[in-house]
Order: C-alpha cells, then structure tokens, then sequence
C-alpha cells in the first residue's frame, strides 16, 4: 500500500500555525514511508471563500517547502461528482430529504435543551409520507445507523469508541443543492486514495460520521491521526495575541522557513532530548503514533531562540537571500553600493535574533544616520573623547589599507597613545560611525563602513561635540 495524506485548509483565511503544524505532520508522514502528499482546497463554503485566501495557503506552503505531489485539488472542480454521489445515497436509502422548517427545528432544539436532552434532530422526515409541502426546498439528510458502535484507532489516541444511537442525520447538502462538508471530504478522501487522515481534534466528532458515509458507499475507511490543538502560553486557546498569525506574518517578522518547521515539529513531538532537526531528518525520524496526546503551549521565546540558532548556523549566502527584501523595505539595495552583504551577515549573525533585527542593524553600514542615540551620544561623546576621535581620524586617514587588521591596529596605537585602555578609544568611535553605542567588533566596523564615511562620521561627531562645548 502506497501511503496518501493530504491537507485540505477551507480558504477562508491566511494559513495559521495550527494549519501549518497539521500540514507539516501530513507531509512528513507522507516522506517518510515513501508516499505522496496531496494538496485539496476545501471551497465550498462560498461566502467565505476566498481567491486571497488560496493564493496565501500557497504562497505558506511555498514559503515553508512543503511541496506536494499533487493538486491542488478545488472541491468546486467537482461539484458534479458530489452531485451524483448524494444521488446514490438517496436511491440505495442511506439518505432522504428533509422539508422542515427553521422554526420547527429551532422549537425542537429548545424543547430537548429544555429537557436537558443532547440537541438532535428527531427524523421527522426520515419517513415522510404522501406528497412534500409545496414551495420548500429540502435539505438532503444522511441516514444514520440507529445501533452499534464505531470504533476508530486512531493514530495519536488509541481507540475512540462511538455510539451510533448518539449521532443524529446530518445533513448533506443544503437546501440549494450544494453540499456539505462531511459529504465532500468522504468522497474526495475516497476517490483520491487517502490512506492516513492526519488533522485537528477538532475533527474528532466529525469522524464516526464520516466513517458511517465512507461505509454506506462501500468504501474502506482511512486510519485517522487527530492531533490534540495549540495553547497559548496561558493555557487559553491560541490567538493573535499568542501569535496566532499568518504563516506569512513570520516572514515579514523577520523568521526563517527552517525555524518555524522546527518549531511546530517539537509542538506535541519529540525525539529523545534532541531540539534541532533539519527538514530531512524530520522526514527520516517523525512518527505519527508518538504524538503527544495532551495540548501543546506555544513559546513565542522558544521559537526566537530557534531562529537566532538558525541565523547564526545556515549557510551565510542563504541568510543573505532572505536578508534582501528586509533591506528593501529600508530602502536599502546593497548592489548600489556598500559593504559586501555576505560580510555583513557574517557580523551581525551572533547578534540579531530576526532577519528584520539583522536589516535594522546593518542600516548604517549602508545609509547615514540622522541623529546620535540620546544615551550613547551623552556617554561616548563627551569633550573629554575630543582627543581620542581626532588622533584616531589622524591615524586612519592616514592608512594604505583599509583592513580589519590594519583598523585594529590604529585603536591599539591610539589607546597606548593617550595612556587609556581600548574601549575609551573603541566607543567614541563607534558611536560615531553607527550613531549607537552597540556593534559588531569596531575593527569589522569601521572595515564594513568603509573609509570615506568613516572619516566624514568622524568629522560630524567632532562637530557634535564642540556644539556640546559651546557656551
């Protein structure tokens, strides 16, 4: 048996964590016993659905590398094919239509909460006889068995045992004819060949139903995996202000692909102490059946933690890469003009946990800055660091070659100079060539600022600082 998982999102938002986390599980289940991965839109809900929403569900996957084997499939592609099938559940008797009213449902639904009674419908038209009420479209209801049991092994809990004389007929299509949830997925997940089912528990009351429809149209059910949900940190159910966000949300807040998949991988499984997996060793090592069974807590720190591991640990041309629209939306294009970028990933990485911290961290590499920071400013450009920035400018100005080395000789030479130890030299300069009082190493510094802005930033600080002597 060739191993078919898919993940099916309902286009009707931006794809979230929670949608992500099911996607990766799918699909590394799918890699790691050499099957195929299937990629299904559910669209049938047509006043949320959304072309946007497709093309962000996309544009997540792509972003992430979960490529999939095929699709994607449009559940509106094969409305006819729903059409035909609830066709065949009517004339073999396992479904039949319903013409009662919102009124006498809601009146039923007061009555059985009234009688602390589970909220059901009561197949009142299961057996309807003589002609329908005129000028009522009726909905198409699913005969439900009225005894015995379903028993799902599920992957993650273990068997799940559900009483038949607890479910109600579930309506199939509604009123206008369009189906409904449970009768599209039973039969896309059929005639697609789905083996594993891998998805949210919220589906978990959906599977008895869906197992019941799967048999009544002769199909062999799939084996189904429900992953328990996402918490916030609070134990409250995940959120925007957990950052519940966009997949998308993460690129734009500066995180790598690799992270955010490490992250939802460790998010309810685990393999021995190990933190860090590439995407090929989630493939290799991944199993669905050890799976937590409890609710997983998102830690916004743990993820940074893992992007900054991420940052500093990839190939710096691959940082790079992902560095470049960041700098963009500074107004930053480093093929203008400037340092190198792949020297500046190279000295910030230990430094900025996020893409958008690295971006804001090399902006003075590449443009001038307009004012000092306040505190760094008051510290480190004092009249008393007038001599150390003018002997220091002497020196570099002075140079043949505007190397790293050659850089850290001059605040050697400066400080046995003046008598004074290295960082009474190395601060004033680096506030007055970044404008902070925080850098990489001066020597990288003044290297990625280049000589000529060097010199200028010198000469702009030394103004600043005789305004500050000025009466």
């Amino acid at each position: 048996m060739t191993v078919r998982t898919r993940f099916a999102p309902s286009p009707t938002g931006y794809l979230h964590i929670g949608g992500a986390r099911t996607a990766l599980f799918s699909w590394l289940h799918a890699r790691r016993h050499g099957g195929r991965f299937v990629l299904r839109i559910e669209d049938t809900d047509l006043e949320r659905s959304s072309v946007e929403s497709v093309n962000a569900i996309l544009e997540g996957m792509t972003w992430l590398g979960l490529s999939y084997d095929e699709g994607p499939f449009s559940q509106m592609d094969r409305m006819h094919r729903y059409e035909e099938v609830i066709q065949h559940l009517i004339d073999d008797g396992h479904a039949y239509r319903c013409y009662c009213s919102k009124e006498r449902l809601e009146e039923l639904r007061e009555r059985q909460m009234a009688n602390k009674e589970k909220p059901r419908y009561d197949g009142h038209c299961e057996h309807l006889q003589g002609p329908p009420p005129e000028g009522v479209s009726p909905v198409i209801r699913f005969r439900n068995p009225k005894s015995g049991k379903i028993v799902v092994n599920d992957m993650i809990r273990g068997k799940v045992v559900f009483d038949n004389a607890e479910l109600d007929d579930l309506i199939i299509a509604r009123s206008d004819g369009t189906p409904t949830y449970n009768l599209c997925v039973v039969v896309d997940d059929a005639e697609m060949g789905i083996t594993h089912v891998i998805r949210g528990d919220d589906h978990l009351n959906n599977t008895p139903r869906q197992i019941n429809i799967l048999r009544a149209l002769g199909y062999e059910p799939p084996i189904y995996a429900h992953v328990p949900m996402i918490l916030g940190e609070d134990g409250k159910r995940l959120s925007k202000r957990h950052g519940a966000v966009s997949v998308m949300q993460y690129q734009e807040d500066g995180y790598l692909p690799e992270a955010l998949l490490n992250y939802l991988v460790r998010l309810g499984w685990s393999h021995g102490d190990q933190e860090i997996f590439s995407l090929d060793e989630m493939a290799e090592l991944f199993d669905v059946h050890e799976v937590n069974h409890a609710a997983s807590a998102f830690n916004p720190e743990k993820l940074l933690w893992l992007n900054h591991h991420y940052i500093k640990t990839s190939p710096v041309d691959y940082v790079a890469r992902q560095l470049m629209p960041h700098l963009g939306r500074l107004g930053i294009d480093p093929s203008t003009g400037g340092p190198d970028i792949l020297e500046v990933v190279d000295a910030l990485r230990e430094r900025a946990r996020t893409l958008v911290e690295m971006a804001e961290m090399s902006q003075y590499f590449y443009q001038d800055f307009e004012d000092f920071d306040e505190a760094a400013a008051k510290k480190h450009l004092r009249p008393v660091c007038e001599d150390a920035l003018l002997l220091s400018r002497e020196h570099l100005a002075a140079l043949d070659e505007w190397t790293a080395e050659a850089l850290h000789a001059v605040v050697t030479v400066v400080s046995e100079e003046l008598d004074v130890n290295m960082g009474k030299v190395a601060q004033p300069l680096r506030v007055a060539v970044s404008g902070r009082s925080a850098t990489p190493g001066i020597d990288v510094t003044l290297y990625l600022v280049g000589r000529e802005n060097t010199l200028a930033r010198i000469d702009r600080a030394l103004d600043y600082i005789s305004e500050r002597k000025a009466p």
